[in-house]
């Protein structure tokens, strides 16, 4: 084996574990979601203490009508911050680190696994 094929190889393998949730499981994101439901819905567009996210992916921050969002997710808005797979990501990893000054009291979900079942049954379009 050559040494680009080699190091090719070994790029490929130390990427492998980030990318190994890429597709979530609608069904184990909807048991995920139940950590979210004190706060946000996903079925109906009905703000409760958090906005409603019903189609969330893909959605501009701070855009839901009628949700009095922070300073701080107004701003990261006003940025141009969309929630993205990726973004959605980082802001369920740490929602206080990724916006610093937001309202959200969740401490954020540790697991790679749990975050992309979260995100492939909210873009799943949940019913109730």
């Amino acid at each position: 084996m050559n040494k680009l094929a080699l190091i090719l190889g070994l790029t490929i393998a130390a990427s492998a574990p980030s990318m190994a949730f890429a597709d979530g499981d609608a069904a184990a994101g909807k048991n995920v979601y139940k950590k979210c439901m004190a706060c946000h819905t996903a079925t109906e567009e009905k703000n409760k203490v958090g906005p409603h996210q019903v189609g969330i992916i893909g959605r501009k921050a701070a855009a839901v009508e009628g949700f009095k969002y922070s300073d701080a997710m107004i701003a990261k808005g006003a940025e141009g911050l969309v929630w993205d797979e990726a973004n959605f990501t980082a802001y369920m990893k740490d929602p206080k680190g990724f916006i610093a000054g937001n309202k959200m009291a969740f401490a954020g979900l540790k697991e790679d696994k749990d975050i992309a079942d979260l995100i492939a049954y909210l873009k799943a379009d949940p019913k109730p």
